[in-house]
């Protein structure tokens, strides 16, 4: 069984959040709460684990996970930001917002779309997310709780306990999130598009 650490959702307990790292950087998969949804989250280089969060979601490799990013200055380690896609992006960190972005030699060619060389980065606003990616150093490497046959993210925290409590090794109860994905705008060209509307408006964007 993984370890169930309940946090406070707007001031998560330090002691905790540092239990869920030492599992990440040893190689686990620990589920964590976002501004949209529930998400299934690994270190960049735990090659395990990301199969394992594949194997989870019954995704292949052409499903590329996303960068949870602390800030917009780690997320620039990773993604180039040009003046206009910048201008984009500012608008909408922290947020529920997924931004496909071309990625820079920090990122490993295997987390990079393979013909257009582009990463997906995010900056959530959940206070757990911001302080989980914080302790953590560097970004985490994430994807939507959904299961195979589901239309939505799995929310409820006993739902999630019963559903993957055994396939995980941590996870980050924050209580229930707002359970729809982010919403993933793809900055590869300018000006932009909306590839999938979730929480995030892209009115706030100029993209509406």
């Amino acid at each position: 069984m993984s370890q169930h650490l309940v946090v406070h959702p707007a001031n998560p307990q330090p002691r905790l959040l540092r239990q869920a790292v030492a599992l990440l950087r040893a190689g686990g998969v620990v589920v964590y709460p976002t501004d949209s949804c529930y998400a299934l989250g690994c270190g960049l280089d735990a090659f395990d684990a990301a199969a394992r969060i594949r194997a989870l979601r019954a995704i292949d490799e052409h499903h590329h996970l996303t960068l949870v990013c602390h800030d917009l200055a780690q997320a620039g380690r990773y993604a180039r930001l040009d003046n206009w896609q910048f201008r984009v992006v500012r608008q909408g960190v922290p947020g529920s917002y997924t931004f496909l972005l071309p990625a820079t030699r920090e990122v490993p060619r295997r987390l990079k779309h393979p013909r257009r060389s582009t990463i997906g980065v995010r900056v959530p606003g959940h206070p757990v997310a911001a302080a989980l990616v914080a302790e953590m150093g560097e970004p985490i490497l994430s994807s939507s709780l959904i299961l195979p046959g589901d239309a939505a993210p799995l929310n409820d925290p006993d739902a999630i306990v019963a559903a993957v409590g055994r396939r995980i090794d941590a996870f980050v109860d924050a209580g229930p999130c707002a359970g729809e994905p982010s919403t993933i705008v793809d900055l590869s060209t300018p000006p932009g598009s909306v590839l999938r509307r979730g929480r995030g408006d892209p009115a706030v964007l100029g993209l509406a």
